[in-house]
């Protein structure tokens, strides 16, 4: 019989002195908002050629609905909210009033892309003539130049969470930490809370990756990697992989590997970033950045833009008009973090559920209260081990990762972390109806025992049923859910306001193009000036500086 699973004293300590807290309504709630990313393709399951929908507003200045990387790669954004329901139920909302738009034309449901006839039938983006519009652009055609486009066909789902100011003044208070000051505490929780989720974001990665197949249109043709087998004559598969979407067939960018990001501390992240979009990249040099008049990427260092560092979790804060990513957080810290390793669920309309959201919610505040030492850089390899382990054979019984020099079990870890998880999901439910924390672990616990029940596995059994076509399936699933969403009832005043932001939305772009006086090649050196002369603040003693 298994030993009984400890959870650490310190961490029960730390619940039992915020419940009553919380209890009596002093602690808040979570706030949340949803980023989901769907390509939009034609009746044949290929990606969609045609334009970005006028009836769908601006994808330059719509606050909710815009494109990713590519004019075919509709992403959606909520706005923030206290429960997840009603960020689903906005969500929601988006799609409808999508589907009312598309014309013979429906949201792929999958992460990985549809049928591709080549890098350029993936359209970039186009935002129009203004020079931030421009700026978009250009630095696409820049990620197209060092990754190719079809990477940047890939779809997911970004969950932003932040925490109450209340819950950081009781813990800050807890910990007799009240002699620092706020944001400077913030953000060094908030860090450690982000190094915790890399240890063990593999866990995420196996419960919810859904992407263990891929259309042998994304791959260069001929080169088939040898961890792949065929299923059909379209789709290519591993038989235990989780999320190929989070392989090096996916997101992936060599060069930025050597910049070690483990996110020790807000001013290592950065002036790690900083030094990347300052540091000349040979191979970029090589390719050129403005030729003959023609514009080919904003500048040929190892990033061109903070934005293009890619990684499964981000530190964030709202940045002001003209201000760098970078530069918003060295001013007032972290203001809230960014989830990034979410595959879509195929198998739901909008590719993201309840449950799920609940789930994300504790295991975050779950990396918040455990201890998080920093991250050396043999451990910051060993995290990257695991987490590549997950993502090709996560579902392989044989499978072992590495834990603090031991080796153990997907399912014996991760029994260990859901047991520690139950008691943040009674601090969490502690101001809710019910208990719908424990219960979103409860759901997905079975998952841990039995791997055929994860999304991934789904995936392949629906598609082994199905013929083994990825696309075919991926099509039918869109289709259904087209159906499900066309006929969902939308909020009146919500329709009234997406009716309306279609209007505003290309005023404002308008209004931007309209305004701008300079030239692009200006405007890019002002915007590289500025980020410039923050570098050089920085690097000044902290009295000077203020």
């Amino acid at each position: 019989m298994p030993e009984p699973l400890t959870v650490p004293s310190a961490l029960t300590a730390q619940v039992e002195r915020l419940i009553p807290s919380a209890r009596l309504g002093r602690l808040g709630r979570l706030r949340r908002g949803l980023e989901k990313e769907g390509l939009r393709v034609d009746a044949t399951g290929h990606i969609a050629q045609t334009p970005h929908p006028h009836a769908l507003g601006s994808k330059l200045t719509h606050p909710h609905i815009t494109t990713d990387y590519s004019e075919s790669l509709l992403e959606y954004i909520t706005p923030v909210y206290s429960q997840p329901g009603e960020a689903l139920c906005f969500l929601s909302d988006l799609h409808t009033f999508t589907y009312h738009h598309l014309q013979n034309e429906w949201i792929w449901p999958g992460s990985m892309p549809s049928r591709l006839s080549g890098n350029d039938s993936v359209p970039i983006a186009d935002y129009g003539s203004s020079n931030v519009g421009t700026m978009k652009h250009v630095y696409r055609k820049g990620l197209d130049m060092r990754y190719g486009r079809i990477m940047q066909a890939i779809a997911g789902v970004h969950y932003n969470v932040s925490l109450p100011d209340d819950m950081w003044h009781a813990l800050r208070e807890l910990e007799k930490a009240t002699n620092i000051p706020f944001n400077d505490y913030r953000s060094t929780r908030y860090f450690g809370m982000i190094r915790h989720f890399r240890r063990h974001s593999w866990l995420l990665l196996y419960l919810f990756g859904a992407s263990p197949a891929i259309d042998k249109s994304f791959l260069p043709e001929g080169k088939v990697p040898e961890k792949l087998q065929s299923l059909s004559d379209d789709t290519y598969f591993a038989p235990y992989a989780t999320t190929l979407r989070m392989s090096d067939l996916g997101y992936q960018n060599k060069v930025q590997s050597q910049l070690k990001i483990c996110f020790n501390s807000l001013s290592n992240y950065v002036n790690t970033l900083r030094h990347a979009i300052s540091s000349p990249w040979p191979d970029y040099e090589k390719m050129g950045v403005n030729v003959d008049g023609e514009w080919r990427q904003l500048n040929a260092n190892i990033l061109q833009i903070e934005n293009e560092y890619y990684s499964d979790i981000r530190p964030k804060r709202v940045a002001k008009h003209n201000e760098t990513p970078s530069q918003a957080l060295e001013a007032r810290g972290v203001e809230y973090i960014e989830v990034r390793c979410l595959d879509l669920n195929p198998f739901d309309p909008l590719g993201v559920t309840e449950d799920q959201m609940r789930f994300v919610d504790t295991f975050l505040v779950w990396c918040l209260l455990s201890d998080s030492p920093w991250i050396s850089d043999e451990e910051c390899d060993r995290l990257d081990d695991n987490r590549r382990w997950v993502v090709e054979r996560g579902r392989d019984p044989e499978l072992m990762l590495i834990n603090h020099g031991e080796t153990t079990s997907v399912r014996e870890w991760g029994e260990q972390i859901f047991a520690e998880m139950g008691e943040v999901a009674r601090l969490l439910d502690a101001v809710e109806e019910g208990s719908p924390h424990a219960d979103a672990l409860a759901s997905l616990a079975p998952r841990l025992a039995d791997p055929s029940l994860t999304p991934s596995a789904q995936v392949l059994e629906r598609l082994k049923a199905h013929g083994g076509s990825l696309s075919d399936l991926m099509l039918s699933l869109a289709k259904e859910q087209a159906e499900q969403l066309k006929a969902a009832p939308m909020q009146r005043s919500r329709e009234a306001l997406l009716a309306q932001l279609i209007e505003t939305s290309h005023q404002q772009q308008h209004d931007i193009e309209a305004a701008d006086k300079e030239t692009f090649e200006e405007f890019l050196q002002a915007y590289f000036t500025k980020a410039r002369e923050s570098r050089a603040m920085s690097a000044l003693p902290s009295e000077v500086r203020q």
